[in-house]
């Protein structure tokens, strides 16, 4: 699905350009999931230019979970900090894997930092 205000082509260019960035944390034992996955992971597609999350995928069980966190995540700009993503999910996500998707978004911010640092210092070099 295209971006508001994309022209048409406009996709294929930023999917070449699209960084990924995974974040990975161990389930509560209580979980449904935990009987499938030792681990949830969260998947993001970010556009470099914008700092904006383009798409977003998790191995929760259910679509619905699947696509509440999708809801929330994909759109947001990582420059703005991983605050406002952990308050939402404070806010508004009421599951047992609550914890652990915040954790995998703070992995997968910290991944996003490390690549802008290493983006600063390789253009000042």
């Amino acid at each position: 699905m295209a971006s508001r205000g994309m022209e048409f082509g406009d996709e294929e260019k930023l999917a070449e350009r699209t960084l990924f960035f995974t974040g990975y944390s161990k389930l509560p034992l209580t979980l449904t999931a935990s009987k499938v996955y030792e681990a949830i992971v969260v998947a993001v597609t970010v556009d470099p230019d914008s700092s904006r999350i383009t798409d977003v995928d998790c191995n929760l069980v259910t679509a619905l979970g699947r696509n509440f966190i999708k809801g929330i995540v994909q759109g947001y700009c990582l420059e703005d900090g991983i605050e406002g993503l952990e308050r939402e999910f404070e806010e508004r996500y009421y599951g047992s894997a609550r914890r652990a998707i915040v954790i995998c978004l703070n992995n997968i911010y910290n991944r996003y930092l490390d690549y802008v640092n290493q983006k600063e210092q390789s253009e000042v070099e």
